[in-house]
């Protein structure tokens, strides 16, 4: 009989590596791009452009932040192991 294990399913949604964050980052920039070349078509001119611009923005804001925070919890894994061994 299978039961429910919340930790298992929330490790499938956990970004562990530079690889997977890369990952994340590309579908994140596929989808602004398409969203920001539908506002092109809905909204010619400038409102278009700085609206696509808007998405592309984002997806960078994003993408700098899962970087950041990859950067910041492996510093805390590394200061917690050496807390352990000391």
């Amino acid at each position: 009989m299978m039961t429910f294990r919340p930790k298992r399913l929330l490790a499938l949604f956990t970004i562990r590596t530079r690889l997977e964050a890369f990952a994340i980052i590309y579908a994140l920039s596929l989808g602004a791009t398409q969203r920001g070349s539908a506002y092109l078509q809905e909204y010619p001119g400038w409102g278009g452009r700085l609206l696509f611009l808007a998405c592309c923005c984002a997806v960078m804001m994003a993408g700098a932040k899962i970087l950041d925070c990859l950067r910041l919890e492996e510093a805390a894994r590394a200061r917690q192991i050496a807390e352990g061994a000391s």
